[in-house]
């Protein structure tokens, strides 16, 4: 196999044959496309497309960010949720995480953080290890989530939600929420919602710019949708959605103080999911929750609103299998990386 490094500067037709890679892989990822790493690249990071073989037509490959130590002492190499590679194929892992590696070190990165779109007991765990990558105690994405399963109809999809968010979404309609889907001029009623969610739930939020830029970039090839849902025509719940291949995603979602009874936050969420199932999409990923066995969370949801926890609470409703990916592996490049590690662990 040949070994290409690609640089974010290159001809977009690599990029388009990549992001077809990636649309068909069964571990393809919304953050292994080309336009996650050119929205991250506004916003504090680099990246370079890594792949195997032909460039029109890779075997394997990754989007690896990079984001720079403070003094310009180097960087940290960070794979999200990749990379794509026949994890049983060890020839391909090897040419795969050579090329990784060598661009990591271009870099002078300190070290490489990998994030496979791989569950665990898939068979990732050893090629890591036989690679000089050991598990992180931290993660960058959540570890844990709800795939909801699109394959069923759409009433089916209904009935195998909790009978309370099933009563949720249809009360949403009996008192007259109305759910929209938006332009790029809606980003700005959507950060509004964002900013009073973030300020009642108390997390932390992207700049309006950021939603903005992501919305651009995935709306021209029907990759991402904005659901507005109003009661007389106001605003009350919005949600981001985006769909690569055969998965779509719930990246964000918020709500207003106001008319909160209505449950406009649920008939949102099912207009997104009914989206995704008329694109062709299999799974709807609700994109994070604690990590925590199934047990332990439906025994503590109903006290706990600390980190995920909030959310889980809402997400459970939608039914869906909980799983969970390997995790963050990482490697180290430098002798003196773990000086690094505080500074590392703000990334993401």
């Amino acid at each position: 196999m040949v070994e290409s490094t690609i640089s974010r500067s290159d001809d977009v037709v690599v990029w388009d044959a990549w992001n077809r890679f990636v649309a068909g892989h069964a571990s393809g990822s919304l953050l292994q496309t080309t336009q996650w790493g050119t929205l991250k690249s506004g916003f504090g990071w680099d990246w370079e497309l890594v792949t195997v073989g032909d460039p029109a037509a890779p075997s394997s490959g990754a989007v690896v960010l990079f984001r720079r130590l403070p003094l310009g002492l180097g960087t940290i190499a960070y794979v999200p949720r990749g990379p794509l590679v026949d994890w049983s194929d060890a020839d391909q892992v090897g040419a795969l995480f050579q090329a990784i590696h060598s661009a990591a070190r271009r870099r002078r990165a300190w070290a490489c953080w990998l994030e496979p779109e791989a569950l665990e007991g898939t068979g990732a765990e050893r090629p890591l290890k036989e690679a000089g990558y050991r598990p992180a105690e931290r993660t960058v994405q959540p570890r844990r989530t709800i795939w909801v399963d699109l394959a069923l109809d759409e009433e089916a999809i209904l009935m195998a939600m909790k009978s309370k968010t099933r009563y949720n979404i249809r009360l949403a309609a009996r008192k007259d929420i109305v759910v929209r889907q938006g332009a790029v001029g809606d980003i700005e009623v959507f950060y509004g919602l964002m900013e009073e969610t973030g300020e009642r739930d108390a997390f932390g939020i992207h700049t309006a710019a950021y939603y903005r830029n992501a919305f651009e970039l995935f709306a021209p090839y029907g990759q991402v949708a904005l659901f507005v849902a109003e009661y007389a025509d106001e605003p009350v719940a919005a949600l981001l959605a985006f769909a690569v291949g055969s998965r779509a995603y719930y990246i964000a979602g918020a709500s207003s103080n106001r008319h909160r009874e209505r449950m406009p936050a649920y008939a949102a969420q099912w207009a997104a999911i009914c989206w995704a199932k008329a694109r062709g999409c299999t799974v709807y990923d609700l994109w994070g929750i604690p990590d925590a066995n199934e047990e332990t969370l439906e025994a503590e949801f109903a006290e706990r609103s600390d980190g995920l926890w909030g959310v889980y609470r809402f997400k459970r409703g939608f039914g869906g299998r909980i799983v969970r990916y390997v995790g963050l592996w990482e490697r180290s490049f430098h002798p003196l990386y773990r000086l690094a590690a505080r500074f590392a662990q703000t990334l993401g």
